[in-house]
């Protein structure tokens, strides 16, 4: 059976940090889209004060990250009406609703992406039509790149799960090769799901983030920061959408 980590929560500065406990070498922290989350990763046998410690020598880098993300641009939930803004893989595509007697499905072309649908369907129904081709689009792209990085990383993925995530954009478990992909990653540009899969592949050789990650990033993809940078500064999902 896969590991389970436990966390829990401490306060720092009026700050609450999530930290969890894995066999690991090195403290990690991160400071989570969308809406700030601060966790840290310490190694199990690390004392609750060393890891204290750790925190609030970083507050000022976590409140100055926190306000960046508070900034940030954030696109406003979707209602899945006619010629609303969608994008797909950096594309931004007007919604086009159209009523037909068959099963739904959904388009694109240059300009628009159409949503077919039966008469009557509600909007709740409409949402999830949606994202479940959202889901679709980013299992097909990511097949092609599991395997590419499989093969460069010498690594196998067990399984991929797709979902909507509120604080990250992937997740891997080493334990039991499992990886999870945001579904919102499907609107932005190709790139950014490239980087993604490459990072949660990585942890499946090392599971920290420590300089050997960081080393087998660089190695295998030398302008990851710049993807990274570019996925953390796009719009930030509001709302409930998917």
């Amino acid at each position: 059976m896969p590991r389970v980590y436990h966390s829990h929560q401490i306060v720092i500065g009026g700050l609450s940090v999530e930290v969890t406990l894995k066999p690991i070498k090195n403290l990690h922290l991160s400071v989570d889209p969308p809406d700030g989350t601060v966790r840290i990763s310490a190694p199990e046998q690390m004392s609750a004060n060393l890891i204290r410690s750790y925190a609030i020598g970083k507050l000022s880098w976590i409140r100055k990250q926190q306000k960046k993300l508070e900034g940030q641009q954030r696109e406003s939930p979707r209602m899945v009406v006619e010629r609303e803004s969608h994008h797909l893989w950096g594309r931004r595509l007007l919604l086009s609703i159209q009523e037909v007697e068959a099963p739904p499905r959904v388009e694109v072309n240059t300009k628009q992406m159409l949503l077919f649908v039966r008469s009557g369907t509600t909007e709740e129904k409409r949402r999830s039509l949606l994202a479940a081709w959202y889901r679709d689009q980013i299992r097909k792209e990511a097949a092609s790149l599991i395997r590419k990085w499989e093969q460069q990383l010498d690594v196998r993925v067990n399984r991929l799960f797709v979902q909507a995530m509120t604080r990250q954009w992937g997740g891997c478990n080493p334990a039991s090769g499992n990886i999870r992909l945001n579904t919102h990653l499907a609107q932005k540009p190709k790139g950014c799901l490239d980087y993604v899969v490459l990072h949660e592949l990585a942890h499946l050789r090392v599971p920290s983030h420590g300089e050997g990650f960081i080393a087998l990033l660089d190695s295998h993809m030398p302008e990851w920061k710049d993807r990274r940078h570019l996925l953390n500064n796009l719009p930030l999902i509001s709302g409930k959408y998917q």
